[in-house]
């Protein structure tokens, strides 16, 4: 039997989701994506897979699925007007196109571009909760952006993956990793200045980004050098890094495959 592949994005505030993978009696994305599929193609067979998996309360400017069938889309542009009638506020489709089934979207090489926002030295709006971290502390945010700098290029990131084992790849290349102002995402209720970690990669681990931003934090706090930094990406050197910034900071912000 003839199947249809087609690639979809998607943007989604992760806020009130337990991540993108299903899991019992929890409200995931994977679930009302498919919960919608399910409505629209009115029963049909279909099958969903994900580019990877986003961890609960992370949002994304872009994500993207496979989405598999055994008959063809007639209109793809009606067909995702439908599908964004019927998802949740809080999930957008942007767009869908055709592929063979040579396409493989775990496997196929692409790179990903995150964002991390923050803020420092005052409480702020609740509204910013869903999209910005609070740091309470003072930061010295120019040591940080000299910090962020250390991750650029080829190292040994095993440091950053939540509970590695002993057989993973943790030689990884990061193309970007600056610490910038944010200039992106304005409100009327944001602080006067808040600032965004971008890092850019072919391939990231286990609450990677969180790991490298929660070191950020702690080298703006004052609790960790450069050096320890440094140290940290050695061959085969692994400390165990104590914080890990909240998930609700972090935004998947593209995707491309190659």
């Amino acid at each position: 039997m003839k199947k249809y592949f087609y690639v979809i994005t998607i943007q989604y505030l992760g806020y009130r989701f337990h991540g993108w993978q299903k899991q019992p009696d929890v409200k995931t994305l994977h679930l009302m994506v498919d919960r919608t599929l399910n409505f629209i193609l009115e029963g049909k067979p279909f099958k969903s897979l994900s580019s990877g998996r986003t961890d609960a309360m992370v949002s994304a400017e872009m994500a993207a699925f496979e989405l598999f069938l055994q008959e063809p889309l007639e209109d793809l542009d009606a067909f995702l007007e439908l599908f964004n009638y019927n998802l949740p506020q809080d999930i957008r489709a942007l767009t869908i196109k055709e592929v063979d089934e040579k396409f493989n979207i775990i496997n196929h090489p692409k790179t990903k571009e995150y964002l991390y926002l923050f803020t420092y030295g005052g409480k702020c709006h609740p509204f910013c909760a869903p999209i910005m971290t609070t740091i309470l502390d003072d930061l010295d945010i120019d040591l940080m952006k000299q910090g962020a700098k250390l991750f650029e290029g080829a190292h040994y990131f095993k440091s950053y993956c939540f509970k590695p084992t002993d057989n993973g790849i943790y030689n990884r290349t990061i193309e970007l990793c600056e610490l910038v102002e944010n200039n992106i995402y304005t409100a009327n209720y944001f602080p006067k200045t808040s600032y965004l970690l971008r890092v850019r990669g072919k391939g990231f681990m286990r609450n990677q980004i969180r790991l490298m931003m929660g070191t950020l934090i702690d080298l703006g706090k004052g609790k960790l050098t450069l050096n320890d930094i440094e140290h940290s990406l050695k061959p085969d050197v692994f400390v165990k890094m104590e914080y890990i910034a909240p998930a609700s900071g972090l935004i998947l912000n593209s995707i491309e495959f190659e």
